[in-house]
């Protein structure tokens, strides 16, 4: 493990795999690193749960990172689910919609997000705001993609006179080189709590346990994790 930068980060953290594996990232490389998540009413609102659970397996596991990992923030935001009629935000089966989506797609959720992380990471002295956007192995949605991530930095250093960099290590990666990330930084123990612990499955199910996690199994989220477990563990 590297022994860390100076600077402070913060990170986008929902309790998901991509998530998670973005944490290790920023306390692998950074000597101080909180956190931000969001209740906007969603579907999978078990994720809120899971990301309590595991920062605190990561704290214990990982001496050196928990040192490292400061406040947790949780921001709500009802007015997005409000607006929102989405599969994450109603009780609606995943469909795709006739712009070529998935109904999944919540618009502005990721502009939003990086536009609250930017205010907080202002006020909490970061200049770094780690997210887990991906746009080599994803639904399609256009908040996700590289040049919006960039737009977003942009604005929001124009905006508040800052200097933020806005990091998305999995940006070019598939699921399966996600997967290896996690290991390449914590090993069997950070796979482990990833399996386990973390929460991706969009209808928010944890009743049954995959060999890559909880979750029900047939939704876009759940499919592309599964697919990028096998490809990670040789079975594909």
């Amino acid at each position: 493990m590297s022994s860390g930068s100076a600077g402070r980060a913060l990170v986008l953290f929902s309790g998901g795999q991509d998530s998670t594996t973005c944490l290790a990232h920023a306390l692998t490389h950074y000597d101080s690193v909180e956190t931000v998540g969001f209740d906007y009413g969603q579907r999978h609102a078990i994720e809120l749960t899971q990301r309590t659970i595991v920062r605190e397996k990561i704290a214990r596991m990982f001496p050196t990172w928990g040192a490292r990992l400061g406040e947790d923030h949780l921001i709500n935001i009802p007015a997005l689910g409000a607006l929102s009629q989405t599969a994450l935000t109603r009780d609606v089966e995943i469909a795709m919609g006739e712009n070529g989506l998935p109904n999944t797609f919540v618009p502005g959720r990721n502009l939003l997000f990086l536009t609250l992380a930017g205010a907080l990471a202002y006020r909490r002295g970061a200049n770094r705001i780690v997210a887990g956007m991906c746009e080599t192995d994803f639904s399609g949605y256009p908040d996700c993609r590289d040049d919006a991530v960039k737009a977003m930095q942009l604005a929001l250093n124009l905006g508040m006179d800052a200097r933020f960099c806005v990091e998305t290590p999995l940006m070019w990666l598939d699921k399966a080189a996600t997967w290896r990330l996690a290991e390449a930084l914590g090993g069997a123990a950070l796979a482990s709590i990833i399996v386990e612990d973390t929460h991706t499955c969009y209808r928010g199910e944890r009743g049954k346990r995959h060999d890559w996690g909880y979750g029900c199994g047939e939704c876009p989220a759940c499919d592309l994790r599964a697919r990028g477990f096998r490809e990670y563990a040789g079975e594909i």
